[in-house]
């Protein structure tokens, strides 16, 4: 399969102090495609970063308005996945890939 292809699923990893908690209990946070499944996802992670994937919970954040400085401003959806690997296992998001 080729490299460009298994990137595809994968836009980028979510960096907040809530998935930095996760990363504690062997879980990693990415945002996805709104086209992207479990199955695919757990297929893609596995042959990148070679780790084992034990469960995958996805999350779809829906569109919304926010009022900035006295301005309603709209806030785009986007679509995550949390990914729990096996025990000891973890991905360094610092390394790149």
């Amino acid at each position: 399969m080729d490299k460009l292809h298994l990137f595809d699923k994968i836009l980028s990893p979510l960096v907040t102090e809530k998935s930095t908690n996760l990363s504690e209990l062997y879980k990693i946070v990415f945002k996805v495609p709104a086209n992207a499944n479990k199955k695919n996802l757990k297929t893609n992670i596995e042959k990148i970063f070679k780790v084992n994937v034990t469960k995958i919970n996805i999350i779809n954040k829906q569109n919304r308005t926010k009022v900035t400085r006295g301005k309603k401003v709209k806030v785009s959806g986007f679509k995550k996945a949390i990914i729990t690997l096996k025990k000891g296992q973890s991905i360094d998001l610092t390394t790149g890939v």
